[in-house]
């Protein structure tokens, strides 16, 4: 495995760095060991304070940080700032939550005078983190937060073509003041990943990223018995009602598609409109999306940016000639790609038929699919027409229908008159092949954790 630095922008290899040996990869699981058996015994104000200093650092490099992510993935300037706005703020939301969200909980019994039952949550140890390129901090940052301050320690596992993110976090939490050993970025090749989750020392694994990588990260934890957390794919819906306010809705469109380059899980890849605003949305759309501007992701008049590299784009281009072959229709938008860079002209795919298998691919990337619902009950089948199952919205003037319809969608999330909220205090996780378990909030930071039952009794003995 390759882990290089080339600016999707310019095409340039910066820098490469060398896989971790084995003898490493032995050392940081030794001193993640290590680590936890002190940091276990840290109060909950001690965690916090050094998640709290981590958050301070983000905002006071936050132009270094964000430049970095430019660098390395091609991601706009301000929309790399915002990340590393939105990473501070899930370090600061389990700083000041995280005593709470795992207080001791005293359980009914049916009779009191058979004990007294307390269910407490303790770490489990060390953990492996698996994480993808799209979002270089904020991947990391949620998982970390809430597993450094439930008391377990971390490894990463980071994507190829981020090395430079994944070192500069690790640099991150020592200047934070985490002890040493308790959070170790490893350049680490595939064979030892499994090595990593078959180790006794490990107790579990969270991947972000694909059904492959997923399947196999998964099959493996399986096999070693470790608990496993996996956010992968999604085709996101975006379902757009007959009284929706088409100006409003469209502006949303064409953001939830193409914020990051259009490469974001719960991006709006499917636009499902009902047949009586159809035509009226796909020309407004088609409009908006033509406004885009590409070009060099540190300047702030650019508005989409390059993919992370020349592979994501031709993969992109072959997964839209195959589409086409199956019948459905791509309409080119907007100006030409620039001569230079990680660019793909934005793509809407329409005439999708129920036959065409594309309907149900993930395009990563600036490639809208377009579906023409009957009313909303077939938009709704439309959505759940789906092997995936992470986000979705829903676009309508009646909230209260918006929300009625979200509930018949199947997937971990739905958004009435929003594409996506992507914050701290918000769970984040899908169902069917876009994984299982939650990240954030109180549901993520219970994914390892021991629920350990303490049962304090004081009858005689039957016999």
């Amino acid at each position: 495995m390759t882990y290089a630095t080339i600016n999707p922008y310019s095409g340039e290899l910066l820098q490469t760095f060398p896989d971790a040996t084995d003898a490493e990869v032995s050392q940081a699981i030794e001193a993640a060991d290590r680590a936890f058996h002190r940091w276990r015994e840290t109060s909950f104000a001690e965690r916090a304070t050094i998640l709290r200093n981590a958050a301070a650092i983000l905002r006071r490099d936050q132009d270094r940080y964000a430049r970095l992510l430019t660098l390395e993935m091609g991601k706009l300037l301000t929309e790399a700032k915002a990340e590393v706005e939105l990473s501070a703020a899930i370090f600061e939301y389990y700083a000041k939550n995280a005593e709470h969200l795992l207080a001791p909980e005293r359980l009914p019994v049916a009779d009191p005078r058979e004990g007294e039952a307390t269910l407490v949550h303790e770490p489990l140890g060390v953990l492996l983190a698996i994480e993808p390129w799209n979002f270089p901090y904020y991947q990391i940052a949620r998982i970390i937060a809430p597993q450094l301050s439930a008391g377990n320690t971390m490894l990463l596992k980071h994507a190829a073509n981020v090395p430079q993110c994944a070192a500069a976090f690790e640099a991150l939490m020592r200047e934070a003041g985490l002890p040493e050993g308790a959070f170790r970025n490893l350049y680490a090749t595939h064979d030892q990943i499994e090595r990593i989750i078959n180790d006794p020392r490990v107790h579990g694994v969270a991947l972000t990223g694909s059904e492959a990588a997923g399947a196999v990260v998964a099959a493996q934890a399986g096999k070693a018995l470790k608990k496993s957390t996996m956010e992968l794919g999604g085709a996101d819906a975006f379902i757009v009602l007959a009284d929706a306010d088409l100006d409003k809705t469209v502006d949303w469109a064409v953001f939830g598609r193409h914020w990051n380059g259009g490469q974001v899980c719960v991006s709006s890849k499917r636009m499902i409109i009902v047949d009586e605003v159809y035509d009226a949305f796909l020309e407004r759309y088609t409009k908006g999306v033509s406004a885009l501007r590409m070009g060099d992701p540190s300047d702030p008049e650019t508005t989409l940016a390059p993919l992370s590299s020349e592979k994501a784009v031709a993969d992109l281009r072959e997964m839209i000639a195959r589409a086409v072959e199956h019948g459905a229709t791509a309409t080119p938008v907007g100006p030409d790609a620039p001569n230079r860079g990680a660019f793909l002209q934005p793509v809407i795919l329409t005439d999708l038929d129920d036959d065409n298998p594309a309907r149900h691919w993930e395009f990563f990337g600036p490639v809208s699919m377009l579906f023409r619902a009957k009313d909303a009950d077939d938009a709704v089948r439309i959505a759940n027409d789906s092997p995936f199952g992470l986000g979705g919205s829903v676009f309508t003037a009646d909230t209260k229908r918006g929300a009625e319809v979200a509930r018949k969608i199947s997937t971990g999330m739905v958004f009435v008159n929003h594409p996506t909220m992507v914050k701290a205090d918000l769970p984040f996780g899908g169902v069917r092949r876009s994984g299982y378990g939650r990240e954030l909030l109180g549901l993520g930071i219970k994914e390892f954790v021991n629920h350990k039952l303490i049962d304090v009794v004081d009858i005689d003995a039957p016999f």
